[in-house]
């Protein structure tokens, strides 16, 4: 992405305050977007002209959108009234901003050719190159989310309301009443600095522990996790890895009950595994993934990686003081 090396004469004219916004100043000059831009070069399509916008300044915009909760045509129109948005994009006030079918065509792109985790796993190596990854342990744990698209909603000429996600599930929700139909968000979260590590999107029927061993980076010092993750395959697997395990015991079904070890240590584990519920709050509340944004597991599961490297840019700012 072309930087601009001087102010247009309506920005040379106006207060270097008006727009400001430390945090995305911040992360404009402390992420490496250089590497992020060689990631995105792979967005362009083969065979097509000049994309009308640079990848990196539509990365950005994406970004925007996720620690805004905008959509679309939210997004549209806070580029074109924002100026830190647009300082942040690299937009002069003259310059043209992509309009909601460009945005939405980009991040198409972007799950058509797999990059979400790509990038999400690349902004990983610079937190680790900054110091900012501990790795002294790691928490793994598992959230629903909800779907807009439920199955049976219809209008009165019998149409459906909105269509029905196939690659969602139904499920029921241990300990509470009710079932729950859409997906469920599973995560990996470093210990000390509650940044994210892993994370993967699933049916709501799948298991946490099916999806527990992609969850393990094989560089932590420990995993911490609750009953739902324990099993003897997984304990001696981690002894393999020289990674200390910190899964909570459980009492296997008519097998003797836990011994006062276990209860002492599940009791000390659990204060530290609970700890990974803030994160997933952050995650709903502020992030918006309380409920799925698209229709299928791909284009939701890029919005997943999305929205937890929009977590971990934030979280960095505060890391670094």
């Amino acid at each position: 992405m072309v930087e601009r090396d001087q102010l247009s004469l309506s920005e040379a004219l106006m207060s270097p305050q008006v727009g400001r916004n430390e945090a995305l100043e911040r992360l404009a000059q402390e992420a490496k977007w250089y590497r992020f831009e060689k990631l995105l070069a792979r967005s362009k399509p083969d065979g097509a002209g000049r994309p009308p916008f640079d990848p990196l300044l539509m990365f950005k915009a994406l970004l925007l959108q996720q620690w805004y909760r905008l959509s679309d045509a939210e997004l549209e129109e806070a580029l074109n009234d924002r100026m830190s948005f647009r300082r942040f994009l690299g937009l002069s006030l003259e310059d043209a901003a992509p309009d909601h079918t460009t945005l939405c065509r980009f991040r198409n792109r972007l799950v058509e050719v797999q990059l979400a985790e790509k990038l999400f796993l690349e902004f990983e190596r610079q937190l680790e190159g900054r110091g900012l990854l501990l790795k002294r342990g790691t928490m793994i744990d598992a959230t629903l989310v909800q779907t807009q698209h439920l199955p049976g909603r219809a209008r009165k000429d019998g149409e459906p309301v909105a269509p029905v996600d196939a690659d969602a599930a139904l499920t029921a929700r241990k300990g509470r009443r009710g079932t729950h139909y859409g997906y469920k968000a599973h995560a990996s979260v470093d210990v000390d600095t509650r940044l994210i590590r892993r994370t993967a999107l699933t049916p709501a029927n799948v298991n946490e522990t099916v999806m527990a061993d992609r969850l393990v980076c094989r560089d932590e010092g420990a995993v911490y996790a609750d009953k739902a993750y324990a099993k003897r395959a997984r304990r001696a697997w981690l002894r393999e890895l020289g990674i200390k395990d910190r899964i909570m015991h459980k009492t296997w079904g008519g097998g003797p009950r836990l011994r006062a070890s276990e209860k002492r240590h599940n009791k000390l584990i659990a204060s530290v595994r609970a700890q990974v519920e803030g994160v997933f709050a952050t995650l709903k509340r502020w992030l918006g993934l309380d409920c799925v944004r698209y229709v299928g597991l791909a284009k939701n599961s890029a919005h997943l990686h999305l929205v937890a490297l929009a977590f971990n840019m934030r979280r960095s700012l505060k890391l670094a003081g």
